[in-house]
């Protein structure tokens, strides 16, 4: 039992895994903030158009 344990202890066969876990879960990560500040530059955005859209007048003849 304790030389399974030791060998376990010992071993490194899973760290590449470990390593592609954290990389993945990081660019998960960067691309949940990316999306939400573009959502918020998004959103403010249409609003202004928005307003801008609905405060034209039309000309006389159109």
């Amino acid at each position: 039992m304790r030389r399974l344990f030791q060998r376990f202890l010992f071993s490194e066969t899973g760290a590449v895994t470990v390593d592609w876990v954290v990389l993945t879960a990081a660019c998960i990560g960067l691309g949940f903030g990316v999306v939400t500040v573009i959502a918020s530059s998004e959103e403010n955005v249409a609003n202004s158009v928005s307003t801008t859209i609905a405060t034209i007048t039309p000309e006389a003849g159109d």
